[in-house]
């Protein structure tokens, strides 16, 4: 609160000397301007940037997800490990990863893509 009061104090000095000795504000100026034309331009500068990205099982399934993208999932998105099973586009490089690497669901997940059985319901071996 102090430095507010500090801050309105100077502000009401500077406007009554700016009132009272019209050199002091042309000073003024003129030092603004000078160290505003040093400061980098103001104009536009591009599009925004892009929002940043949502890591979600459905990304990590995604085959249109790049692989940057994935090895980000597979190494800090642990409780996404398993849907990248699931992705065509993971290749043996980053299923290895995510086998050793483990996390909730992945050994499910792996037993799931290599059941050669085609559903539940076919008789296993006879005993």
């Amino acid at each position: 609160m102090a430095r507010l009061s500090e801050a309105f104090a100077a502000l009401r000095r500077l406007t009554i000397r700016h009132q009272t000795e019209p050199d002091h504000r042309q000073r003024d100026v003129s030092r603004f301007l000078a160290a505003s034309a040093s400061c980098p331009s103001t104009g536009p500068v591009g599009p925004p940037p892009a929002p940043p990205i949502r890591y979600t099982p459905v990304l990590a399934c995604d085959p249109a997800t790049d692989m940057g993208t994935l090895w980000q999932i597979a190494r800090n998105h642990p409780h996404l490990r398993r849907w990248l099973i699931a992705n065509p586009r993971a290749d043996a490089e980053i299923l290895e990863y995510v086998a050793q690497a483990g996390g909730p669901g992945v050994k499910e997940a792996f037993d799931v893509l290599f059941d050669d059985s085609p559903d539940d319901s076919a008789p296993g071996p006879a005993l």
